[in-house]
């Protein structure tokens, strides 16, 4: 289903909307990994430009809007974008640089409250209901946002201003790009019962077709439809949510700080890979990198799994819960490496691996065990060394000795993946 476009009620250039109470503000930054990369790349601002993998079996990681208007879209498979856009510059993705503009962004964040929940590197809700005596209205918090993000990072973004977290997020997507939406208490419910089904929050394709089956095409319906009916049609949790959405009633709070789920690193191959000895080498570089961002964000993990797709696209996993938590690349890449040569996989021809850590715990206050045969200035302070050198010039100016001869070329999807 299309969705059509949604606006808010008119009013005059002289009659500014009232945000009382609107104290959640979605900020989202535009198109944030191309406009990151873009700022070493003056030349290239007004152009179509791609990141991401620069092999034909690697993936868009952002676009400008430029390249967008040729239909280019974020996690579109790189040849299919270049077919799109043949003029397109791609570029590879800066990930440190990346990480480096959001830390500063979450701090500015931080700077006007406390009570800032992230959503990804590049957006988060943030409730400035503490602030507004401090600082002044939430409208002229959001604005105050932006110009700083503008200013300090060289980058903009958009800003949704509204009573819930729900109708914040819809209003920032409205303010695209580099703009400010303020949904006032008063005009929610227009606001949301205009949209198609298809814009509420948690409707997916499945639950999309379950209500177009109904006859239930636009927000209002869904809101003048018996919760029973919903609840019959959608299940006893999402048909009484979606009815209280369709009233533009959101009651969750924002969230400050949720900790990381996990952290991994995949690895996609220009070509599908059946040689078991360079399967284990990318094992090997992909536990380092999980485990240097492990370190890097200040935490240990207890679970370790890997991700095999297959030529065929069948995508399996293995995890493995260990006695001890830890952020040691050896302890992560024996697992893996169990793991994997528990599947005896037969020459089987590979086109993705994955390693990710789960069940995190703050490095500080969790248990972590020496093992016997670590020697006196062991793997865990290896580690270290090695972290400081890539801090000091660069990742990747430090690495196992069995990658220095690996020049097979791949295209990583480096990004620090958090779900």
């Amino acid at each position: 289903m299309s969705r059509r476009q949604f606006a808010l009620p008119s009013r005059s250039a002289a009659e500014p909307p009232d945000d009382t109470g609107c104290t959640v503000l979605h900020v989202d930054m535009d198109a944030f990994y191309a406009s990151a990369s873009l700022l070493s790349r003056p030349e290239l601002v007004g152009s179509p430009v791609v990141i991401g993998g620069g092999g034909n079996r690697g993936v868009v990681l952002s676009a400008t809007s430029e390249a967008r208007a040729f239909g280019v879209t974020s996690a579109m498979p790189m040849a299919r974008a270049r077919r799109l856009c043949p003029r397109a510059v791609v570029l590879a993705p800066d990930h440190r640089l990346y990480s480096r503009i959001s830390a500063a962004v979450m701090a500015t964040f931080a700077a006007v409250t406390p009570a800032v929940e992230p959503l990804s590197l590049d957006e988060a809700f943030l409730d400035v209901s503490g602030a507004v005596r401090r600082l002044g209205s939430p409208a002229t918090i959001g604005q105050q946002l932006r110009d700083t993000i503008a200013d300090e990072q060289g980058i903009t973004c958009s800003v949704g201003v509204a009573p819930t977290k729900f109708v914040a997020k819809l209003a920032s997507g409205l303010a695209k790009p580099d703009g400010m939406v303020v949904v006032p208490r008063a005009e929610v419910v227009g606001f949301v019962q205009q949209l198609p089904v298809g814009a509420l929050w948690g409707v997916g394709d499945r639950t999309e077709e379950a209500l177009l089956r109904l006859g239930l095409r636009t927000v209002a319906d869904i809101a003048h439809t018996p919760v029973e009916t919903l609840r019959r049609a959608l299940g006893d949790s999402a048909g009484p949510h979606l009815h209280e959405l369709a009233w533009g009633r959101d009651p969750r709070p924002v969230e400050p700080a949720r900790r990381e789920r996990s952290i991994g690193s995949d690895e996609t191959f220009d070509h599908d890979v059946d040689d078991p000895a360079h399967l284990r080498r990318q094992l090997l570089k992909l536990s380092d990198r999980t485990a240097a961002r492990v370190r890097a964000a200040g935490l240990v993990g207890r679970t370790v799994s890997i991700k095999v797709r297959f030529s065929d696209f069948t995508t399996i996993t293995r995890s493995r819960t260990l006695r001890d938590p830890t952020d040691v690349s050896r302890d992560i890449y024996d697992t893996a490496c169990s793991l994997f040569d528990a599947l005896a996989l037969q020459r089987a021809r590979v086109r993705l691996l994955g390693v990710r850590m789960e069940q995190l715990l703050d490095r500080s206050g969790a248990p972590i065990q020496a093992t016997l045969v670590e020697p006196e200035a062991g793997w865990r302070e290896a580690d270290r060394a090695v972290d400081r050198a890539s801090a000091r010039f660069g990742a990747g100016s430090v690495r196992p000795a069995s990658l220095l001869g690996d020049r097979r070329s791949t295209t990583a999807s480096p990004q620090r993946d958090i779900s």
